[in-house]
């Protein structure tokens, strides 16, 4: 029996893409020291990561950049990262497990799953854990990448988050091309 797990990353930041990862696991498979991914230290979180990726049955991340988190919301955009990632899985799993109290998919496509919702999923469910892992690791790598094309608002620190230093630096600097329009407007 095949279970997927899935969650997101960066749903609140002001800058960056939101990042969902599908992971899909036996029955039976699981790893020690996995659960939600805010409650690891990045250290942990890489090394989960490889050993997740290593030992799942299939895994797919899916990216939703700031332009689109712009032109259709922020839930939808997320919804979005999740539908792409269980639609590109490659096997069926039994049962989808998913974080959180809201998932639509914009179609139809989803009939073929039977899913599940998980407040606090992230915390309480393995294979969501991991999925939490993967999309957190993918999208602070990203954010990373980021901070070297903009290095004034220090996105290796905030990962796009509304620090104080970041705010700070929205309003000396203005917007980067990957700052969220739409959560920025009360900063400038």
């Amino acid at each position: 029996m095949l279970i997927c797990g899935i969650d997101e990353a960066g749903r609140g930041p002001l800058a960056g893409p939101v990042v969902a990862a599908a992971v899909v696991f036996e029955k039976n498979v699981f790893i020690e020291h996995v659960t939600d991914s805010k409650s690891l230290s990045p250290i942990m979180r890489e090394k989960l990561y490889y050993e997740i990726v290593k030992r799942c049955s299939e895994y797919k991340i899916s990216v939703v950049d700031n332009h689109m988190i712009d032109s259709i919301n922020i839930l939808k955009a997320t919804m979005l990262a999740m539908e792409n990632c269980l639609i590109n899985l490659t096997k069926k799993p039994s049962k989808v497990l998913i974080d959180g109290n809201y998932f639509k998919f914009e179609n139809d496509r989803h009939l073929m799953y039977k899913f599940k919702k998980f407040i606090k999923g992230d915390e309480k469910i393995f294979q969501i854990s991991a999925a939490s892992i993967l999309a957190k690791v993918e999208r602070d790598r990203i954010m990373l990448q980021l901070d070297k094309l903009f290095p004034q608002y220090n996105f290796k620190k905030n990962k796009g988050y509304p620090t104080k230093e970041h705010i700070c630096n929205i309003k000396k600097y203005g917007l980067s091309p990957v700052h969220r329009v739409t959560f920025c407007k009360k900063y400038l």
